[in-house]
């Protein structure tokens, strides 16, 4: 294919029929290349080239069921969309049950195959997503910070200038999008990588406990102090301590960790003498430390000392290509830690998790993950199914076409119906119960959206057959 085609949805039709080819071109307008090859001898090669989005195979012998396979067998594996004369449901189950994404009985309706190759285009997108995530995550140069999209290309940059040297960094960033997960990438690729790492949060501590927990106390120091105690501080010797939401940090606690960072030096509680202090601080904040300057609840002074390098990550919604990778990240991980069988991720789950706005950042993600996983049932991969309630909705809504908000609608409906026909393999009662709705009501549905017999509006509906019929139509 030329690079003028790479724009475009790329689909190759297996099928013998030039003329059908031709005015299939024409129907379905500029936006797909069309290719065709009449074997699936000829299909088998092109597939494995990377030229393909789609596949478009009449269904009529043993080999579009080898062909069909095969695809299957591909990683990324392109979306097989199968048609045949014979509109047995035998057929459509046999291609189905192969992994066959849709399937159309001849004449063709020229709408709904628009539909069910747009769809399987993003499937395909979302794909090829998933399999760069995953090689990826095997080769990631710092384990853990995962993200390839611009903002985190950056973040990748100053992480690893500031690794080795011993600059007080501020990370800054919305709660859940991984500061953490920065800091300890800082001290893994620094000369102290091999000394502690001692985290800490000053959120919802009375200032008392904090600068105990900081700083230590000696014996006698207090009420109940009945032996010395070293602080973060001390335990986090030769290595790193991660201060956590240092905004919310009293006015005396900043004077305090101000003369740390100066000196070098400590006291503890209960005693005036120094203790040396031999640590890489690294200090995280969801706060506006600048604004907070301005108001006089964050010093100045403390604010130009803990910023001498600032690294913003940004929330998830800013970078939503890093999500494939994060979610197989997580899905590996967590399957380990769980001891669940290890399993994939569905283009129609991972587009449901494209279309979130995640408040909650990373953290979020990671939650849904989980949940998903704990929760899924006996499936080799995670679907639409294994979703969240309100992460399905947004599943659901990604295959509604856009346009006519009657035909919208009309097509939300028919798609709802044909994924829960086809998950319960025809059964109308337990499609019926699956969607909440007495079987009286499912049969008028599948009357009036022509689920069984066809779809769209009359004026929508065009016949596709192949040859002579199918020109005459298009004329």
């Amino acid at each position: 294919m030329n690079d003028s085609n790479r724009s475009k949805k790329r689909v190759l039709l297996v099928d013998s029929d030039e003329a059908f080819a031709t005015v299939l071109r024409r129907v379905l307008g500029e936006d797909y290349a069309l290719s065709q090859v009449a074997s699936t001898e000829e299909a088998t090669s092109l597939l494995c080239s990377d030229e393909i989005d789609v596949v478009l195979l009449k269904w009529d012998d043993s080999d579009s069921r080898d062909l069909l396979k095969q695809a299957q067998e591909l990683e990324p594996a392109p979306p097989v969309i199968v048609f045949s004369w014979d509109e047995r449901r035998e057929i459509a189950m046999e291609a189905a049950k192969d992994g066959a994404l849709d399937f159309f009985a001849q004449p063709l309706d020229v709408h709904a195959l628009k539909f069910a190759l747009d769809r399987a285009h993003r499937r395909m997108i979302l794909a090829r997503d998933l399999a760069e995530a995953r090689k990826l995550i095997s080769t990631h140069p710092v384990d853990g910070l995962l993200g390839n999209s611009k903002p985190m290309q950056y973040v990748h940059e100053v992480v690893h200038k500031v690794a080795g040297v011993l600059t007080t960094v501020l990370i800054t960033g919305e709660s859940g999008t991984g500061k953490e997960v920065v800091a300890r990438a800082i001290h893994r690729l620094s000369a102290r990588a091999q000394r502690p790492f001692v985290a800490f949060s000053a959120c919802a501590l009375p200032e008392s406990l904090i600068e105990d927990e900081l700083f230590g106390h000696e014996k006698g120091a207090f009420t109940g102090a009945a032996q010395s105690r070293r602080g973060r501080f001390e335990e986090a010797k030769g290595g790193t301590i991660f201060l956590d939401e240092i905004g919310d940090l009293a006015l005396p606690l900043q004077a305090k960790l101000l003369r740390v960072l100066q000196e070098r030096t400590l006291e503890r509680l209960g005693s005036n003498a120094p203790v040396p202090v031999d640590v890489r601080v690294i200090c995280a904040t969801n706060r506006d430390l600048e604004k907070m300057v301005r108001e006089g609840t964050f010093r100045q002074d403390l604010y130009f000392r803990v910023s001498v390098v600032r690294i913003h990550i940004p929330p998830l919604r800013q970078r939503a290509d890093d999500i494939p990778l994060l979610a197989e990240y997580f899905l590996r991980t967590l399957a380990k830690a769980h001891n669940k069988r290890a399993r994939s991720l569905t283009p129609g789950f991972l587009g449901a998790l494209a279309g979130h706005s995640w408040p909650g950042n990373v953290r979020e993600l990671q939650n849904v993950i989980e949940r998903s996983l704990v929760l899924a049932n006996g499936n080799q991969q995670l679907g639409i199914n294994d979703l969240p309630p309100d992460l399905k909705g947004l599943a659901a809504l990604d295959e509604v076409p856009r346009g006519c908000f009657d035909e919208a609608v009309r097509s939300f409906k028919r798609e709802i119906i044909r994924s829960s026909l086809k998950l319960h393999n025809g059964n109308k009662l337990k499609t019926a119960q699956d969607l909440q709705i007495s079987r009286c009501y499912l049969h008028r549905l599948l009357k009036q959206l022509g689920v069984e017999e066809g779809s769209g509006t009359p004026e929508e509906e065009m016949a596709l057959a192949a040859g002579s019929t199918l020109g005459e139509v298009v004329q």
